[in-house]
C-alpha cells in the first residue's frame, strides 16, 4: 500500500533554498501518523540541486529525485504527478512561501469528497504577508483574464500549492500539454471540462523576493497560453489516448 500523501516540489536552480526546504518537510513527514513519500524534480538545474537532493535521499527512503533536462515548471510537476504513488498528491513550491503545515487543509479529514484543492491568496481567511503592491496588482490582473479566456469561478488560479486526488491527477496529467507557468490555469481548465469538483483554499502565503518568475515577460507567454488552452481544447488535444 503506498503513502496518503506525496509532496512534489518542482526545482530550478534551487541550491540555496532546497536545504532549508527540505528538512523543513522532513519534521513535518516526522510528526505525522500518514506516509508520505517527497519527490523532488530538478527541471534543467545549473547548480547542485540534484545533489542535494541526492544527499537526502541518501538519508531517507522516501525522499525521491527525478530529472528533466529543460526547464518548464508545467513540465516538472508533469513529471511529478505521474511518478507518484500517494492517495493524495500536492505541489509545493520550493520557496515554502505556504508554510508545510497548511498542508494538512487540504486533506481529510479537514477537506472531504474533493477531486482538486487549490491554494488561495485571495479567499475569505487567506492572508498575504509581505507581498509588493506591483506583484499582488499583476497577479489581479492576470487572474480577471484568466476568468475571462478560461477558467471562471476562481479567485487565485497561479498560486503554487495545489492537491489532486490521485486517480484525478493520473487522468488531467496524463493530457495536460503546457510546459511553463500556465499549467496551472490548463489543468482547472480540463478539470472543470471533465467535471471534477475543485475548492480553493485560503491560506497563509509569505512573499519572498528571490521568486523564480520573471514578472513582465512571464505575464506576456503566460497572456498567450490562454489562448492556447482553448485552441488544445478545440483540437482535441486533451482527450485520453487509452480511453
Amino acid at each position: 500500500m503506498g503513502p496518503l500523501l506525496s509532496i512534489i516540489i518542482p526545482a530550478y536552480d534551487e541550491e540555496e533554498r532546497l536545504p532549508s526546504t527540505i528538512q523543513k518537510i522532513l519534521d513535518f513527514i516526522d510528526r505525522q501518523d500518514f506516509d508520505v513519500e517527497l519527490l523532488v524534480i530538478d527541471n534543467g538545474s545549473r547548480d547542485r540541486t540534484a545533489a542535494i537532493v541526492r544527499e537526502a535521499a541518501r538519508e531517507h527512503s522516501n525522499v525521491f529525485l527525478y530529472q528533466e533536462a529543460t526547464a518548464g515548471k508545467g513540465l516538472a510537476v508533469r513529471r511529478g504527478m505521474l511518478q507518484a504513488i500517494g492517495e493524495f498528491r500536492f505541489i509545493c513550491d520550493a520557496d515554502l512561501s505556504m508554510p508545510i503545515d497548511e498542508v494538512l487543509k487540504f486533506l481529510p479529514p479537514r477537506l472531504e469528497n474533493i477531486d482538486i484543492a487549490i491554494g488561495s491568496r485571495e479567499a475569505p481567511g487567506a492572508v498575504r504577508h509581505d507581498e509588493p503592491l506591483y506583484r499582488h496588482w499583476v497577479g489581479r490582473a492576470f487572474n480577471a483574464l484568466v476568468g475571462l479566456i478560461a477558467v471562471r469561478g476562481f479567485k487565485d488560479t497561479q498560486c503554487g500549492f495545489k492537491c489532486f486526488r490521485a486517480a484525478v491527477a493520473d487522468d488531467l496529467f496524463g493530457v495536460q500539454q503546457l510546459d511553463g507557468w500556465t499549467f496551472d490555469v490548463e489543468v482547472l481548465f480540463i478539470a472543470l471540462k471533465r467535471g471534477y469538483s475543485v475548492v480553493e483554499v485560503p491560506i497563509n502565503w509569505y512573499f519572498f523576493p528571490s521568486s523564480r518568475i520573471r514578472v513582465f515577460r512571464d505575464s506576456i507567454n503566460m497572456f498567450l497560453d490562454l489562448f492556447r488552452i482553448r485552441r488544445n481544447w478545440q483540437e482535441k488535444k486533451y482527450i485520453r489516448q487509452d480511453r
